[in-house]
């Protein structure tokens, strides 16, 4: 029995005809493969959150971030008038687990889906959604605990403190709202 040989046809050897569908073949470039021990499937981001289709920028996470820490400093300025240095201690404390989350996101240490979700709770923190902002803090954690323990306890500390200063800020504006409603206005008396 005589065996087959099959010569392999170029582009130059096929007969004339319709350009074929498609996207073109690769130019000369050997295919993309995924790394060893990684798969599609490893950057499929969970059900519950919405996907972020572009990977997110450094710039759009720490920004607000920075400046929910900010504002916790001044209102820690407020109570250091009081003497309350503790707060002080964890302002100074989220200040250095947040440059951690920058160094290691600048150095390429943090994977595409850490990203999304940080971008997210970000948005949430933004919009004073505590509860989804927390969800999105224990997906990571669970999902991506190796990646995100140095400086996650910082992001979760700054929830807390922006979650504080809001009830705070909603307590006191009821106060000044009933305080306004029960002032008499001169001259006008109230029907009995």
């Amino acid at each position: 029995m005589a065996e087959l040989y099959v010569k392999p046809v170029t582009t130059s050897e096929t007969s004339p005809g319709p350009p074929p569908m498609g996207p073109p073949p690769p130019s000369g470039k050997a295919p993309s493969l995924l790394p060893v021990g990684s798969s599609p499937a490893s950057s499929v981001e969970p059900t519950g959150f919405p996907v972020i289709e572009s990977e997110a920028l450094i710039e759009d996470v720490l920004r607000p971030l920075e400046q929910a820490l900010e504002d916790c400093r001044g209102h820690t300025r407020h109570l250091s008038e009081a003497g309350s240095v503790s707060q002080k201690q964890v302002c100074d404390d989220i200040g250095r687990r947040l440059a951690l989350l920058q160094e290691q996101w600048a150095g390429g240490k943090l994977s595409t889906p850490v990203k999304k979700r940080m971008a997210l709770l970000v948005q949430e923190l933004s919009s004073h959604q505590w509860d989804a902002a927390d969800d999105i803090h224990r997906s990571l954690m669970v999902d991506h605990v190796t990646e995100v323990s140095q400086w996650m306890v910082g992001v979760k500390r700054l929830i807390a403190e922006k979650r504080s200063q809001s009830s705070k800020k909603e307590t006191n504006e009821e106060k000044s709202e009933v305080a306004v409603d029960n002032q008499t206005i001169p001259g006008f008396q109230e029907a009995p």
